[in-house]
C-alpha cells in the first residue's frame, strides 16, 4: 500500500495538535477495500432488484393478484415511503455503531424479505408479498446511505469519487436486472397456476442469492481498514468522540444554504428517475401493446447507460474536482434528455425509444454519485452517512409525489402530459443548481493537511 510519513524534525505542536499529528502520521491503503466495495455493491444490487421486480412487469402482477395497477405501484413506492421516517435512526446507528453493524442489518433484512415473498405464490396472498416488500424496503434504509461513507473510510483522496460511483453502481445494476430478468422469467400467460410457477422461480433465485450474500457479509465485511486511507479521514478518526453530536450535525447541515439547495435539486432529479422507473412498463405498453420484454429492455438501457455516466463522472471528479460545473452540465443534459424522450415516445418506433432512453439514462442516472460526492464536499467534516441520507429522503419524498402525480395524469391526460410534469421539475432543478456555490471543504482539508 501507499505510505506517507510526516517529515522528521517537524516544529513542536500543542498537545491537541500533536494528537492529531500522531493520527495522521501514517496513511495507508488497504487491499481489502475493493473486496468490501464489491460485497456492498452486490447486496445493494440484490435489494434494488427486489424494488423494481414488480413494477417492470406491472400488468402481469395485476392479473396474478387481481389488484389495481396503483396497488402494484405501491410495492415500489413502499421503498420510498419507509425510508423517510427511518433515515435518521439508521444514520444515527451508522455514526454510533459503524459500517459493519449496518451492513449486517441491511443484508439480513434483504434476505429475510426475499424468503417471505416465497409465501405469496397464490393470488389471494397479496398481503404476504406486501410484507416481504416492506422488509426489503427496511433493508434499503440500511443500504442507501453507505456509498459515500464506504468511499471515505476505505479509499484514498485520489480515488474516493470513483469508489463512491462503483458503490452506487451496484444499486443501479440491480435496477437494470430488475428490468431485464422478470419479463424473461415470467411470461404474460392467462393460466394462474403457470404464472405462480414462473414467479416462484424468480423468488427462489432471489432468496438464494440474498442468503449467500448475507453469509459473505458475516465472514468478510470489516468495520474499517487498519490505517486511515487519507489525511481527511485521519483527522476525523483523531477527533474525540465527545466532540461529535449527531443532532448538532443535522442542524449544521440544515443551516448550510448550499447543501439545502443541493438537497432539493438532488430530490427533483432522482425523484424523476424513480417515477420514470416505476411507471415505465405502463408507458411503453400503452404505446406498444404486448412489448413487455422490450419495456424491460428499455429500462435496462436507461440504467446501463446511466452506469457508464456514473463511472465517467466519478473518474472526471477525481481528476478535475470540478463538482459544481460537472453537476450543472449533467443536470442540463438530464432535462434535455427528458424533453426528447417525452416527444419521441409516441412516434411508433421502438428503436427511437431505446436511443432516447439511453441518452436520458446516461445523464439522469449518472447524476446519482455526483450528488453524493458534491454533498460530501459541501458538508465536510460532517458524516457522509447523514448528508447522503438527507439527499435520499429528499429523493424519496419527490419520488412518491412524482409517481402518484404522473400516474394520475397519465390515466387522465396521457403519457405525454405525465412526462411534461417531470420536464418542468427538472427545469426548476437546473435553475436551482446554478445557485449552488462550490465550497469544497473536503478538498481544502486535504490540501491543508498535506501542507502541514
Amino acid at each position: 500500500g501507499m505510505v506517507l510519513q510526516e517529515p522528521a524534525g517537524a516544529p513542536s505542536l500543542s498537545a491537541e495538535a500533536a494528537g492529531a499529528a500522531d493520527a495522521t502520521a501514517e496513511v495507508r491503503l488497504s487491499r481489502l477495500r475493493w473486496v468490501v466495495l464489491l460485497l456492498f455493491s452486490s447486496y445493494s444490487l440484490c435489494n434494488a432488484f427486489q424494488w423494481i421486480q414488480y413494477g417492470s412487469i406491472n400488468n402481469v402482477f395485476v392479473h396474478f393478484y387481481d389488484v389495481s395497477a396503483f396497488a402494484i405501484d405501491w410495492l415500489s413506492m413502499s421503498y420510498m415511503l419507509i425510508y423517510i421516517p427511518l433515515l435518521f435512526p439508521v444514520a444515527w446507528l451508522l455514526d454510533k455503531k459503524g459500517l459493519r453493524i449496518i451492513a449486517l442489518a441491511g443484508s439480513a433484512l434483504n434476505a429475510m424479505g426475499a424468503w417471505v415473498k416465497l409465501g405469496s405464490l397464490k393470488p389471494h396472498l397479496f398481503p404476504v408479498t406486501v410484507l416481504g416488500q416492506v422488509i426489503c424496503a427496511l433493508a434499503q434504509v440500511f443500504i442507501l446511505g453507505m456509498p459515500s461513507r464506504i468511499a471515505s473510510v476505505w479509499f484514498g483522496s485520489h480515488e474516493v469519487s470513483t469508489a463512491c460511483s462503483i458503490a452506487v453502481f451496484g444499486n443501479q445494476l440491480g435496477i437494470a436486472a430488475g428490468f431485464l430478468v422478470p419479463p424473461v422469467l415470467i411470461p404474460n400467460v392467462e393460466d394462474v397456476e403457470k404464472l405462480a410457477y414462473h414467479i416462484s422461480i424468480m423468488f427462489f433465485m432471489t432468496a438464494g442469492v440474498a442468503s449467500a450474500l448475507f453469509i459473505l457479509v458475516i465472514i468478510v465485511f470489516k468495520e474499517k481498514p487498519p490505517n486511515p486511507p487519507s489525511r481527511a479521514q485521519a483527522s476525523i478518526q483523531s477527533r474525540p468522540a465527545a466532540e461529535y453530536s449527531y443532532v448538532q450535525s443535522i442542524l449544521r447541515l440544515l443551516r448550510n444554504a448550499n447543501f439545502l439547495l443541493l438537497m432539493v435539486t438532488y430530490g427533483l432529479n432522482v425523484g424523476c428517475f424513480y417515477a420514470l422507473s416505476t411507471l415505465l412498463n405502463r408507458m411503453v405498453i400503452h404505446h406498444y401493446p404486448g412489448e413487455e420484454v422490450n419495456a424491460g429492455r428499455i429500462g435496462l438501457t436507461i440504467v446501463l447507460s446511466g452506469m457508464v455516466g456514473a463511472l465517467i463522472s466519478g473518474l472526471w471528479l477525481d481528476r478535475t474536482k470540478t463538482y459544481k460545473q460537472t453537476t450543472l452540465v449533467v443536470y442540463i443534459m438530464s432535462l434535455v434528455g427528458m424533453i426528447v424522450y417525452t416527444f419521441t415516445l409516441s412516434l411508433g418506433y421502438l428503436w427511437v425509444v431505446f436511443v432516447t432512453a439511453a441518452s436520458l439514462g446516461f445523464f439522469m442516472t449518472g447524476y446519482l454519485p455526483l450528488g453524493f460526492e458534491f454533498a460530501a464536499e459541501l458538508t465536510f467534516p460532517e458524516s457522509e452517512g447523514t448528508s447522503s441520507g438527507l439527499l435520499n429522503v429528499s429523493a424519496q419524498i419527490f419520488g412518491i409525489a412524482f409517481t402518484i402525480g404522473q400516474g394520475q395524469i397519465m390515466d387522465r391526460f396521457g403519457t405525454k402530459a405525465g412526462n411534461l410534469l417531470l420536464c418542468s421539475f427538472l427545469f426548476l432543478g437546473t435553475v436551482m443548481t446554478a445557485f449552488i456555490k462550490a465550497d469544497l471543504r473536503r478538498q481544502q482539508a486535504n490540501l491543508e493537511n498535506e501542507q502541514t
